[in-house]
């Protein structure tokens, strides 16, 4: 269906594209750095579920709804927003882990998958980038645009899980040499409140 050049290009863009600092990627670091790299891995797959969303929004065509309805596009980005915030005052309040934290949250990995998730899909700016950017590898001669895009996404989902998969391993191996001190720890706690911060700020100003 795909031309292996064009293939090849969809790959290298996607690729570079995972790797560019953005919301998901930092979020990935800041997680796997704070909570380990197991933490990191169940983030992942939650962002990674999250593209699912988006890739069948716009297979589907709906995401074109957040391109041209500002009252949708706003919705979703202010509940983003306010998740971000309430991510930030829970890393704002932790303290340093004990052993007896480290275990119970062995036991909540599913939390962190949906914190994955949600991260992602209220984030309408990765429908819309979707919806600008895989089309421009389709061909309607090529077959069913929608199974062409559900095909360019799951493309996507694999290059984004391998670079956040990477991303989590090297946090997790600097995250761990600074979770030794309880004073490193509370930092880091600190530093991902402020930063969960900052992306809330950013993506409430985000515009279409």
């Amino acid at each position: 269906m795909f031309a292996l050049t064009e293939l090849a290009l969809f790959v290298s863009a996607s690729l570079l594209l995972a790797l560019a600092p953005g919301p998901d990627n930092i979020f990935v670091l800041t997680q796997s750095a704070v909570k380990g790299r197991l933490v990191g891995l169940v983030v992942t797959l939650g962002l990674c579920t999250g593209l699912l969303v988006h890739t069948s929004l716009v297979a589907f065509g709906v995401a074109a709804i957040f391109q041209a309805s500002a009252t949708a596009f706003t919705l979703l980005k202010c509940a983003g927003a306010a998740y971000l915030l309430y991510l930030a005052w829970g890393a704002f309040r932790a303290g340093a882990e004990s052993l007896e934290d480290r275990t119970q949250q062995e036991t909540s990995l599913f939390r962190y998958y949906l914190r994955g998730i949600i991260m992602n899909v209220t984030n309408p700016k990765v429908s819309i980038f979707f919806l600008a950017f895989l089309p421009q590898f389709t061909h309607p001669d090529r077959g069913h645009l929608t199974v062409q895009i559900a095909l360019l996404g799951s493309v996507f989902i694999c290059c984004a899980f391998l670079v956040f998969g990477a991303i989590s391993f090297l946090a997790a191996h600097l995250g761990q040499w600074l979770r030794q001190s309880a004073s490193a720890q509370k930092w880091l706690n600190k530093t991902a409140g402020s930063i969960f911060t900052l992306l809330a700020l950013k993506l409430a100003t985000a515009t279409r």
